[in-house]
């Protein structure tokens, strides 16, 4: 599926095995429809060796990647790596429950170090998403998740 963050899912698989066989490691690539890559039987039940597979935090919270996508919690769910480390689950867990920005940002600067050091996956893109408008266009937001927000749209 075309994403903002890997606009050519197909190249990039082309890319990562022919730098993988540079190393002796053979891949083979396969593709599915959207809905059967998700379904049990494929992408949660770990039927694949290494699988590509994108996110788009929806709500700006480090929680929201960290936790999401490698806590113990969500290994059933988001957490396709199947990694489940608890000095940094329980970083993660701390920092959830904190309302305090500097005790947040210091739990979840010390996961993102274990990530760094465990690498249970290997984070490739990251996109900034654009929007043109006048000048004469105020109050226009993106959404995180790349929709655009009409409420609270004006013109000069």
């Amino acid at each position: 599926m075309r994403r903002v963050y890997n606009p050519n899912a197909r190249l990039m698989a082309e890319m990562i095995q022919a730098d993988w066989a540079k190393i002796g490691v053979k891949a083979n690539i396969v593709s599915y429809e959207w809905g059967e890559y998700l379904k049990l039987k494929r992408a949660h039940a770990g039927e694949h060796d290494a699988m590509l597979i994108g996110w788009t935090g929806d709500n700006g919270d480090p929680d929201n990647w960290l936790g999401t996508l490698l806590g113990c919690d969500a290994v059933k769910g988001n957490n396709f790596s199947k990694w489940c480390y608890k000095p940094f689950d329980d970083l993660v867990v701390k920092g959830r429950s904190m309302t305090d920005v500097a005790q947040r940002t210091k739990f979840y600067t010390d996961a993102q170090q274990i990530f760094g050091q465990q690498l249970p996956f290997s984070p490739i893109a990251h996109s900034t998403v654009y929007q043109p408008v006048s000048k004469k266009v105020t109050g226009m937001k993106i959404e995180s998740l790349g929709y655009v927000r009409f409420d609270g749209v004006g013109m000069q």
